[in-house]
């Protein structure tokens, strides 16, 4: 059975259909890649997975559970920690008061986060409002790792950002793959950092899955037909 598995999924903002047919799944201790141009369902996936979308047709399951009914809270704390677009942290707290409002018991705590990323124990005591685009974005990493979750969402985790510290986020994802025994589910679009750490991908088209396989079998052909501009 699969870790995470999305079957014919449909989901609507008010009149306006969104998803048409999604089909993804995980297996645990995975990182999948979600992938498609700006626009085609990525992100509304992604909240239907957490519960931030209903979704009107088709299945969700995780850990053998159907996630339907359950509430975004609930959801979370059945193993979902969700890294949101545009990193979405607790401005006027400072970065240790972030990283502890939601911290669940397990092995990810304050001190482990900093090994992930020193720069967060460095500023440990400023407010997260202050911080550069690129400490945000690995606050609202380390503070989806302090939930403890099974599975980590991460939305667009690198937009926006400079060059060195997209490669500071992409080491941290692959130590995560290689150490953490972490599911992931990564939504981006730099499909060469992908190649590096996704073992399968999924691309969505117009709200619906259209290719999905493991990441070697992503050509070139494939990638101009559905990623490209």
């Amino acid at each position: 059975m699969s870790f995470l598995k999305l079957q014919g999924v449909t989901a609507s903002y008010g009149p306006t259909q969104a998803l048409f047919g999604v089909d993804l799944e995980l297996e645990a201790g995975e990182v999948c890649a979600l992938m498609g141009r700006n626009g085609m369902g990525k992100s509304s996936t992604i909240k239907v997975i957490c519960r931030m979308l209903k979704h009107s047709a088709g299945t969700v399951q995780f850990d053998g559970r159907d996630l339907g009914p359950l509430p975004s809270h609930k959801a979370a704390q059945a193993g979902l920690g969700l890294v949101p677009e545009g990193r979405r942290c607790f401005g006027p707290l400072t970065v240790y008061e972030n990283l502890i409002a939601a911290a669940r018991p397990g092995p990810w705590d304050f001190e482990r986060v900093c090994v992930l990323f020193p720069r967060l124990g460095e500023r440990s005591d400023q407010m997260a409002g202050s911080l550069s685009g690129g400490e945000q974005q690995m606050l609202a990493i380390g503070r989806a790792l302090m939930t403890n979750p099974t599975l980590l969402l991460l939305d667009e985790a690198t937009e926006g950002l400079a060059p060195v510290v997209r490669q500071e986020i992409w080491a941290a994802v692959a130590t995560l793959k290689r150490d953490a025994g972490l599911s992931l589910l990564v939504v981006d679009k730099s499909l060469a950092e992908l190649r590096q750490v996704a073992d399968r991908a999924v691309i969505l088209e117009r709200g619906r899955s259209v290719w999905s396989g493991p990441m070697e079998s992503l050509d070139r052909r494939v990638a101009d037909q559905y990623l490209g501009v």
